[in-house]
């Protein structure tokens, strides 16, 4: 996304990563500014929003893709709820105290934030992550309910799978990455980037990479105790 927002003219990007290095060389790529930062500390967000801004200016579009994932269910310990609540959760919450009032008072910017379809139709295998990416969706409607007469607005991403660290990094046996290759199709990032860019021209508050998404919600919707029934026979599929 860093690189297609360049190409597509930004006037400043600015990179942000737990890893300076990763940082530092896709910034380097696009001509942008890098920052080490660890977005589960508010300081360090505040931080980040102050160096973007003292080196672009007003900060038109906010985009909070960090994300963890554990592969844990009920064996889950208290830290693994902690870190990936911190991460994926209340990282949208430090951005939105960081840059909304500011965006507020101007009249108007964008949040981007990537929830992941977790966050709406569940996540096989991983119940922090499907926890902390519903909460993320919540949040992001609260502050699009609330902020709109400002003129905030805000996306979330929700895709299924895509092929970054995180699908790759981790054990593919496991039943979170067998239920996301069984749902659909894997996404290049490249793809997903495009996307995001049709989704913010149009100022979609869901954004769908995978358009079958669109269709569980709406059968989620239409009747809950089916689409209960229904995912569990799909997670008793994989098992």
């Amino acid at each position: 996304m860093a690189r297609r927002f360049a190409a597509e003219g930004a006037a400043g990007v600015v990179v942000a990563d737990l890893s300076r290095e990763g940082a530092e060389a896709v910034a380097a790529e696009i001509g942008g500014l890098a920052v080490r930062a660890d977005v589960s500390i508010e300081d360090e967000v505040r931080a980040l929003v102050d160096a973007a801004e003292g080196t672009y200016g007003p900060i038109d579009l906010f985009c909070s893709n960090a994300g963890v994932i554990t592969g844990m269910g009920l064996d889950a310990t208290d830290e693994d709820w902690s870190r990936t609540l911190a991460v994926n959760t209340m990282a949208h919450v430090y951005a939105a105290r960081a840059v909304v009032p500011r965006m507020a008072e101007r009249g108007g910017g964008y949040l981007l934030n990537t929830c992941s379809a977790a966050g709406l139709i569940s996540c096989p295998g991983d119940a922090p992550y499907a926890v902390s990416k519903a909460a993320a969706i919540a949040f992001a409607e609260w502050v699009a309910i609330h902020y709109r007469p400002q003129g905030i607005k805000v996306s979330v991403l929700c895709p299924q799978g895509v092929r970054t660290g995180m699908m790759t990094g981790n054990d593919q046996e496991h039943l979170t990455a067998r239920a996301v290759s069984a749902s659909g199709a894997i996404l290049e990032p490249e793809d997903v980037a495009q996307i995001v860019i049709e989704g913010l021209e149009s100022e979609r508050f869901h954004i769908f990479p995978h358009p079958e998404v669109a269709g569980f919600v709406k059968m989620k919707a239409d009747d809950y105790d089916r689409w209960l029934s229904g995912m569990s026979r799909f997670v008793a599929s994989l098992a």
